[in-house]
């Protein structure tokens, strides 16, 4: 590490006002694309990348950067207000994000979610910047029996987001495994329960899925209740937490992001599986995990402090090894290429000009993000006071337009449609939700992953338990079971308990 370069490189993006200029369009347009469900940060950056092919490379690496940080953080705002996360990241932030916003804390919820993000953001840079050629090795040792076991391991999360009933979430999780088998099989490439549907072949394509879990089946609700329920008054005057709210969730945030920086330095894993896992974690942890789910600032800190973080880690491979770490880091790897860089060991090398502007440009932008995000949050958390009878057909027209951009197809709208009539009835009769996002998510990393490495093994299914780091994957997933397992009981006994008294009252 040169510190004299990087001292250098935080002077020229920095004091030059064209760069921050740069950084800030991209902060703000990612925002911006990434409130808006179903436009998500990768296609926000694949939208704009014509736009840079003019500017110098470090001016346009420095706005694909910028919309990179604000798209993840940009998805917590919808998710909060509307119950529909503009990206996959923020899914689980409106875990509690939406229920605080129902309390009419939405300013609030925002605030602390952009804190975190600030702090996840700011860490995983600063990683980045230090420990880039360390962590990329550890990334780099990760083969399929590695990525099986962490599969397993965010799948053992299961147990931590359904809810009351462990078995409801685990019913939930198995249905989201079954939509994952859809469509040609990745290894062999025979089609599997397409139905004869040209449309399945591919299978069924996460953004639209996303949004029929937590668009449409909102828009049902809300038309089930929209003569009936009270107009939600938002505390737009309690943006800005209060100090001893951040404090008490720092050692959250920063948990949180010291995972989800890892997580995120691990290719194909991304910033939706380091949110489930540090959502996972702080409520595993917690003192009180019957809490998450009903509207509380942890379960907005970690989250968004583990996807933000997520970032810097995913920028790791991608500019150490050439290996992106994520969909958003594989359309950055291109912009670099256009530019006529390549990554690797040899960037490092041989464009040093290039690399540290990068690393100053990542740790400006969460100043960027912060700033942006706290001033633009009154006006967000306003949206959420807009009359139901309004708001409803405008929710539902942004799903209907973000189901159909991924691949302008009408299909996707009407399987979105399906998928949230599903999904309001499974919420209806208690069923969570949440685990069949995670299995979305995960369920193919786990299937893929877990059959090559059978096939590596000749189908010795111990090779998962003779390689350490998956091996320790294992433990931890059994571990988190375990744990979690046994808070759920004690936290049922406690309230049977403190029920009993009032009963006896009666």
């Amino acid at each position: 590490m040169d510190f004299t370069l990087l001292a250098e490189a935080f002077s020229t993006v920095m004091l030059t006002p064209i760069n921050f200029i740069f950084v800030f369009i991209g902060i703000t347009a990612g925002i911006i694309v990434g409130a808006l469900p179903g436009l998500t940060a990768t296609m926000g950056c694949a939208l704009l990348i014509p736009f840079t092919f003019g500017l110098p490379p470090i001016q346009g690496l420095l706005m694909l950067i910028g919309i990179f940080c604000g798209g993840i953080y940009g998805g917590s705002i919808s998710g909060i207000l509307i119950r529909t996360p503009g990206t996959p990241a923020a899914a689980a932030t409106l875990l509690d994000g939406y229920p605080l916003a129902q309390k009419g804390l939405a300013g609030k919820a925002i605030g602390i979610g952009t804190v975190a993000s600030f702090v996840g953001g700011t860490t995983g840079a600063v990683i980045m910047t230090f420990l880039s050629p360390q962590i990329a090795k550890i990334g780099l040792k990760f083969g399929p029996p590695e990525f099986c076991a962490l599969a397993i391991f965010g799948l053992g999360m299961i147990i931590t987001i359904s809810g009351r009933s462990i078995l409801k979430g685990i019913i939930a999780a198995l249905f989201g495994l079954m939509i994952t088998v859809i469509g040609f099989d990745p290894l062999s490439g025979v089609p599997r329960f397409t139905f004869g549907s040209q449309n399945l072949l591919g299978g069924v394509t996460f953004i639209p899925a996303l949004i029929g879990l937590f668009g449409y089946a909102q828009v049902f609700r809300n038309i089930e209740k929209i003569t009936t329920l009270p107009p939600v008054e938002s505390k737009v005057e309690k943006i800005l937490p209060k100090i001893s709210e951040v404090t008490s969730n720092l050692k959250t945030m920063f948990k949180s992001a010291v995972m989800g920086t890892f997580i995120g330095s691990i290719p194909g894993t991304g910033c939706d599986v380091a949110a489930f896992i540090t959502y996972g974690e702080a409520k595993r942890s917690s003192k009180h995990p019957e809490k998450f789910g009903t509207g509380i600032l942890q379960g907005v800190a970690a989250p968004e402090a583990g996807n933000n973080a997520a970032t810097g880690g995913a920028m790791i491979p991608m500019l150490t090894l050439g290996v992106p770490g994520d969909a958003v880091t594989a359309v950055l790897l291109g912009a670099l290429t256009i530019h006529g860089l390549q990554p690797g060991p040899m960037l490092f090398r041989d464009h040093l000009d290039v690399v540290y502007p990068i690393f100053a440009g990542m740790i400006m932008a969460q100043f960027i993000l912060l700033i942006v995000g706290l001033s633009g949050a009154r006006v967000f958390a306003k949206l959420i006071t807009v009359d139901r009878k309004i708001l409803t057909p405008v929710i539902f027209f942004l799903c209907v337009v973000g189901s159909y951009a991924m691949r302008f197809s009408f299909f996707d709208v009407g399987l979105s449609l399906v998928i949230g009539v599903i999904a309001y009835f499974m919420e209806y009769y208690d069923y969570p939700v949440s685990p069949i996002l995670l299995a979305l998510i995960l369920g193919p990393m786990a299937e893929q992953n877990l059959r090559r490495s059978l096939i590596i093994s000749h189908g010795d299914p111990t090779v998962f338990f003779t390689r350490p780091i998956s091996a320790a994957f294992i433990l931890l997933a059994v571990a988190v079971i375990i744990s979690s397992y046994y808070r759920i009981k004690k936290t049922a006994k406690r309230e049977q308990q403190n029920a009993l008294p009032d009963q006896g009252q009666d």
